[in-house]
């Protein structure tokens, strides 16, 4: 799937997010698909050192955290620019 950090579309018609959450489930369906499993192992690294620090007061944040982590890493957007 290509780069949608230049242009801001999604895929085939798709919603960058819709597209973001497809390629989510589909990495952590099949994890042979190298594709999108750098940026799982990245976001997983820093969503766990963030919620074993104490700093996460609810379990929505730390989900919350972790999707937009592997959005920013698939895009190399800043998902709080939305």
């Amino acid at each position: 799937m290509p780069s949608y950090a230049a242009t801001g579309e999604g895929y085939r018609g798709r919603t960058v997010e819709e597209d973001i959450g497809r390629r989510l489930v589909q990495a952590i369906k099949d994890p042979n698909i190298l594709e999108s499993q750098e940026s799982i192992a990245k976001a997983m690294e820093l969503t766990k050192a963030y919620a074993s620090s104490g700093s996460a007061t609810h379990f929505s944040t730390v989900t919350k955290l972790f999707y937009d982590l592997f959005e920013m890493f698939e895009t190399g957007k800043d998902p709080r620019s939305k």
